[in-house]
């Protein structure tokens, strides 16, 4: 065996072994090959190990440990065996049942219509696909060019008849320049000496500059790029510097420090208004924070007395829906999602209902002092059949092609923007028999024997079976999600820091990570820019700080629009 190329520390959530293959960070990679681990055992034999060598070596070994673990389960571990170390596949139900049926020589039953006479359907093409229309540059710079001999109104030059006039339509060119990040301009202000008093004369820097060698945009781009899109400060140091503009790491973490304590009162506010949801998805991942790492019981703070025996750290990610608003949280130390969702909904009003909560079936998501409707994740119950798929071809297609009506009639609802109790009756009406029908099969195949309990695809089914009222609550209340997509998605964001960055150093730097990734994917779950958000922020602290509600991402426009007619005061 010429190299390990990838290492998956695996970390076990739910119960010894198990591994969540979604994106929740359940599996980390680490890049070494087998000199490396030979290269370290000889150093052991003379020296001391380092805590890196140390550390490579432990990961080494739990991942041996693990695989022996799985080696040691059914023939199915096999399957999850090659998604864990080389990445797993789509999940998608065409493409699962693609598989299935090419490996079982069967035909697609959704095919049947064509044989019948119908129309076979064509699906619409997706977005995305195809070049990009002048439109679709909103954030683009746009400059109005008239025409250089006509204006509206003067004779055709053409017909000598006719006159001309403003067309409805524009034409449209794009052009698209490359710029650095960060720019910088250097004023070279003259200064003058008499040669017989001395006294130098200093021009004046043009009207505009300030007095900050760092304006508000710096502070949003450098937010944008870390907490966004991953980018660690050294990495944009190292870009930056190549392009002429030096930018210390240590100057970036000054620069967003310094705006996250002058926007610090939105982001309380955002959690105030989050507190009032309808709906809420919880989940969270590991994280890690070097203050925090190998802290005895003793060490933890007040806020974390919730758990005095926990070292794990986590980020939770919360996605409360409040009307037509999405609004993303992100909170990360020892506390669980369900803990930081409990703390959250402390500042919920008395006289509102009971919300929905949608998270997975972990015990860790759902502490007891929560008084929510609980829906589970159908997606996490539906996984388990698309992992066991290749081994069980038959029953797992049976299952799939039932979800697969049920989530189609989802995305009907959402395309005609049904209410949520029209979209209830529309559930209940037509993918309720499919989940009943899959019920009624489930229970038969444990009862009558047909499939083994202990199997891949009993456990399967018992999953399903044993968390059946939360994973069907779409049918019985208005409102209730089928998945937690949503947030898992938002996940991404902290596993992407994760990924580049590998940990925050201290707890002061995780909130203020926390703060900018929620604002940030509360401006992308509602179309609003976020680098001209955070940008009004930072040029606006006393305002937003008199009054923070009125510089959320769905008001701060407006708020801009009256100060822009009321004038400075």
């Amino acid at each position: 065996m010429g190299n390990l190329r990838k290492i998956r520390r695996a970390s076990r959530r739910g119960h010894p072994g198990a591994v969540r293959p979604q994106a929740d960070g359940g599996v980390e990679p680490i890049e070494l090959d087998r000199s490396e681990l030979e290269a370290i055992l000889d150093r052991a034999k003379t020296t001391p190990l380092s805590d890196e060598e140390y550390n490579t070596l432990h990961a080494a070994m739990e991942t041996l440990v693990f695989l022996t673990a799985e080696l040691e389960k059914k023939r199915v571990s096999v399957q999850r065996l090659k998604q864990l170390l080389f990445g797993a596949t789509t999940e998608t139900t065409q493409k699962v049942m693609e598989k299935i049926l090419h490996q079982t020589g069967k035909e697609d039953p959704s095919d049947s219509g064509t044989a019948e006479g119908q129309e076979p359907k064509t699906r619409p093409k997706a977005n995305g696909h195809g070049r990009n229309g002048a439109d679709a540059y909103v954030g683009a710079e746009k400059v109005c060019i008239p025409h250089e001999s006509l204006k509206p109104g003067d004779p055709c030059p053409s017909c000598k008849k006719g006159t001309v006039y403003q067309s409805v339509e524009p034409g449209r060119l794009v052009r698209i320049r490359g710029q650095a990040p960060l720019g910088a301009t250097v004023y070279e202000l003259q200064k003058l000496r008499c040669h017989l008093c001395g006294e130098i004369f200093t021009a004046r820097p043009p009207a505009g500059v300030g007095t900050a060698k760092y304006d508000a945009a710096s502070a949003s781009m450098i937010a944008l790029l870390k907490y966004g899109s991953g980018l660690p400060f050294n990495r944009l140091e190292r870009l930056e510097g190549g392009l002429g503009i030096p930018l210390p790491a240590s100057t970036q973490w000054e620069i967003v420090d310094r705006s996250a304590e002058r926007i610090e009162p939105v982001f309380a506010e955002m959690i105030r208004q989050a507190a009032q949801g309808q709906l809420f998805h919880n989940d969270d991942s590991t994280m890690k924070i070097l203050a925090l790492c190998g802290l005895d019981a003793g060490a933890l703070t007040s806020e974390e007395s919730s758990a005095p025996d926990r070292k794990g750290i986590f980020t939770s990610a919360i996605i409360s829906v409040l009307d037509d608003l999405r609004i993303a949280l992100f909170f990360t130390g020892h506390r669980h999602a369900g803990e930081n969702l409990a703390a959250v909904l402390k500042q919920r009003a008395c006289e509102r209902d009971r919300p929905i909560q949608m998270c997975d079936a972990l015990s860790r998501n759902m502490p007891k002092e929560l008084q929510t409707l609980v829906a589970n994740c159908l997606a996490h119950g539906r996984r388990h059949f698309v992992e066991v798929a290749a081994h069980f071809p038959d029953e797992c297609l049976y299952v799939l092609q039932i979800l697969k009506v049920v989530y189609a009639n989802d995305a009907i609802a959402k395309d005609q923007q049904m209410s949520p109790e029209q979209r209830l009756a529309f559930h209940q009406a037509s993918s309720q028999p499919k989940m009943e029908e899959l019920k009624d099969w489930m229970t038969a195949q444990i009862e009558e024997r047909k499939v083994e309990p202990n199997s891949s695809l009993g456990e399967a089914i018992t999953y399903m079976r044993k968390h059946w009222d939360r994973l069907t609550l779409f049918l019985r209340h208005p409102g209730a999600p089928l998945d937690n997509n949503i947030c898992e998605q938002a996940l991404k964001k902290a596993i992407l820091h994760r990924k580049n960055a590998y940990f925050y150093k201290t707890e002061h730097g995780a909130r203020v990570g926390d703060l900018f990734m929620s604002l940030i994917h509360t401006c992308e779950l509602n179309a609003v820019n976020p680098f001209d958000y955070l940008t009004e922020l930072n040029q606006h602290a006393d305002e937003l700080a008199a009054s923070p509600a009125d510089w959320m991402p769905w008001t701060y426009r407006d708020t801009l629009a009256k100060h822009a007619t009321s004038g400075p005061s």
